[in-house]
């Protein structure tokens, strides 16, 4: 009986590194702090097809951006963030924001709201979400990709669609 136990409590101790612990949507709902109200991506598509006028920012790094990024995105760089580059918009503009899965961008909305913009959303998965779900993609020269940069091979288990990058 003894030896039983000892196998069970390491097989449950082992199950947050096989990666069986969580979905992903659970992964997401643990890193979201629920700060900036989030944006399904069907929406963000809806939106996009019908010629609303949005703010779409990326957030994530340069050689993020460089693989690929949403169509009409404006890079932003979370390690970077310029409040300066909004001067002068105007803070009822819709925003939406994505990065890989979505934490940086709540943090990004959370700056944003804080300048004083009103409609900032969160694209609920970010841009594994967007790829997963069959999403248009670009490259750095406007040209339609599958490729998705990872940001770590730890978060690429994730992306379940298009070629991973890292």
């Amino acid at each position: 009986m003894e030896t039983k136990s000892c196998c069970l409590i390491i097989i449950i101790g082992l199950i947050p590194f096989i990666g069986i612990s969580q979905t992903y949507d659970e992964k997401l709902q643990s890193l979201y702090e629920h700060t900036v109200p989030t944006l399904a991506c069907s929406e963000l598509s809806q939106m996009m097809e019908s010629g609303k006028q949005i703010l779409l920012l990326d957030t994530r790094t340069p050689e993020e951006y460089k693989v690929s990024h949403l169509p009409g995105a404006v890079l932003v760089d979370y390690d970077h963030f310029d409040s300066n580059k909004f001067v002068g918009l105007d803070k009822k503009t819709e925003v939406v924001v994505y990065c890989t899965v979505g934490y940086r961008s709540e943090r990004t909305g959370e700056k944003l709201q804080k300048l004083g913009f009103t409609d900032v959303r969160n694209l609920y998965g970010g841009i594994f979400q967007w790829a997963n779900e069959g999403g248009v993609l670009v490259n750095q020269k406007n040209i339609s990709t599958d490729s998705v940069h990872t940001y770590s091979k730890k978060w690429a288990v994730w992306l379940t669609r298009g070629v991973k990058v890292n």
